[in-house]
């Protein structure tokens, strides 16, 4: 005896067959033109999206400036080195090309507001075994007539300014240092700016 799901999936098989039996029996034209008013329906569906990495970007803007971040940190060289970090990033990451400051339609400019190293975990003899480096940077992005093109909502600093922090551990003992634990608070801190440079949904 059949039960009813056994009955149905009866039914649906034998349907789907039939189907197929009258897809086949359609001569050649007949079932090409099928298939392209099956392929117009689909894309019609599809016609509001979009596809690629092209699509998150803001269409207003096509061209970034990035003068060398100011860095407020004592430590040498940290604006030019993300400074570097995120041109690269724009330049493979985004659909923005870098360009001069004469030409390009937005300036994004930069600051590091501060660095700090911190003792995370020590051994009992109180010297360090887990350190933290932490970058805070402070970006501004500007079109060519000063009006700000990133937002936060949950900053409440003036709306053409974002912070920006990353933290990186490091261990000492097995080869990390300070430098390592900074290029790769660098490259991550590059990867959030050019994220704020998406477009909003």
């Amino acid at each position: 005896m059949m039960t009813g799901r056994w009955k149905s999936q009866r039914t649906e098989t034998a349907r789907l067959a039939s189907a197929l039996t009258a897809l086949t029996a359609l001569t050649a034209p007949t079932s090409l033109l099928a298939l392209l008013a099956l392929l117009s329906v689909a894309c019609a569906g599809c016609a509001g999206y979009q596809v690629g990495a092209d699509t998150l970007f803001r269409k207003d803007v096509r061209t970034v400036h990035v003068p060398i971040f100011q860095s407020d940190s004592l430590r040498r060289h940290l604006g030019e080195r993300l400074t570097e970090a995120v041109t690269r990033k724009i330049d493979s990451m985004s659909a923005y090309r870098l360009a001069a400051a004469n030409e390009a339609d937005s300036v994004l400019s930069g600051r590091i507001l501060y660095d700090r190293k911190a003792v995370i975990a020590e051994n009992r003899f109180d010297t360090p075994r887990a350190l933290e480096a932490k970058l805070v940077v402070q970006i501004e992005w500007l079109d060519r007539n000063g009006l700000p093109l990133t937002q936060l909502n949950s900053v409440v600093i003036p709306d053409s300014l974002v912070s920006i922090a990353h933290a990186e551990n490091f261990i000492p003992e097995p080869g990390q240092s300070l430098e390592t634990a900074h290029q790769k608070a660098i490259e991550r801190l590059a990867d959030e700016i050019v994220s704020q440079m998406e477009a909003r949904w």
